[in-house]
């Protein structure tokens, strides 16, 4: 095994570093992995850019990355389920198995989680990275480690599907055509909806969402809520029950409750100011009912069996590659959106 482990370790805002890293030891219930292939999420550009995430704040050294997949290359001694050279899907939030929200299957909601590349806990854009053994999922041969990767925010679309409830018949509007708007677009198509209707600022994001399969796409040109409402429902041609809302704008979500029939759904996904104003009143007699999403629990295998079956395609949404040496150029792909990046792969082998 190769003495080094190059890491892509954030030290403080706009400071990403590539440096060498020991190659860390796995526990006994735990597996070492050579990566493969990690993704860059959103939340590790605003960790770059911003330097915190709310109340998680970057105050130490700490490796990015959590959308990932590897190869095993050693057991801990009481790992039973996973063998060297098997290649898995790491789903990144490890729980603490004890308390009541872990015992009820929230374990998303668990306060002593550990998740990759959420200070302080590092992530997993690295070559070498050791994980609980459990939360690895063996990928079927013919499916590839990107797409292995690719299970983590294709486990939000999943988590956020089925927070709102989508059925064969469901009509459902997506706020945001980001790589999370998109594989909630899939999942609701491969659950049942009848009827999408995905919303975005940018033109070519809604090119792919149409080419990838939403029945009907609106941009948004205008800050007026209630007129945007009014052309979803033109586009629609009714309300839609369930609207899923992945941008965290407050424009957009004032948009959701407007455009969602009476007695639907909207789920918030998007991560936006910590405070918002939206027309509360309006939801309330209306009964919209407002639910929000944290991560995702029991997740994992329905995304991995999506992908496994050719249910959901996620290929397309992979626009750009790069080498670990490269990560910082890769970051700056995704942060600016260059070239029309959606989902920025970088390999680690």
């Amino acid at each position: 095994m190769a003495e080094g482990n190059l890491s892509a370790v954030l030290h403080a805002k706009n400071d990403l570093r590539l440096e060498q890293r020991p190659i860390p030891t796995p526990g006994d219930n735990e597996v070492l992995l050579r990566m493969g292939k990690v993704g860059i999420c959103g939340s590790d550009v605003h960790y770059l850019t911003k330097g915190a995430i709310g109340d998680f704040v970057v105050k130490a050294p700490m490796v990015l990355g959590h959308e990932a997949a590897g190869t095993v290359v050693k057991c801990g001694q009481n790992v039973k389920n996973l063998k060297p050279g098997d290649r898995v899907a790491i789903e990144p939030g490890v729980p603490c198995r004890m308390c009541e929200f872990c015992k009820g299957g929230q374990y998303n909601l668990c306060p002593d989680i550990f998740f990759c590349s959420t200070p302080p806990d590092d992530g997993n854009l690295c070559q070498f990275y050791k994980h609980a053994a459990d939360f690895c999922f063996k990928l079927p041969d013919h499916v590839t480690l990107e797409e292995g990767a690719f299970c983590e925010p294709l486990s939000v679309g999943v988590h956020a599907c089925r927070r709102a409830g989508v059925k064969l018949g469901s009509v459902v509007l997506i706020c945001g055509a980001g790589p999370i708007g998109l594989v909630s677009m899939l999942v609701a198509k491969a659950m049942g909806a009848s009827k999408i209707c995905i919303t975005d600022i940018a033109e070519n994001r809604l090119n792919i969402a149409k080419q990838m399969g939403a029945h009907h796409t609106l941009l948004v040109d205008s800050s007026n809520a209630e007129e945007l409402a009014s052309r979803v429902h033109a586009v629609m041609g009714k309300e839609p029950t369930i609207t899923i809302e992945c941008s965290g704008a407050e424009s957009s979500i004032r948009l959701g409750i407007l455009a969602t029939k009476s007695g639907g759904m909207l789920v918030l996904v998007g991560l936006g100011p910590p405070e918002i104003k939206m027309p509360i009143v309006n939801a309330a007699v209306r009964e919209v009912d407002i639910r929000g999403i944290f991560r995702y629990a029991n997740c994992y295998p329905v995304a991995l069996e999506m992908i496994s079956s050719g249910k959901v395609d996620v290929k397309p949404l992979i626009t750009h590659r790069f080498a670990l040496e490269e990560t910082i150029q890769a970051f700056e792909t995704a942060r600016t959106g260059a070239g029309g990046a959606i989902k920025v792969i970088i390999s680690c082998e």
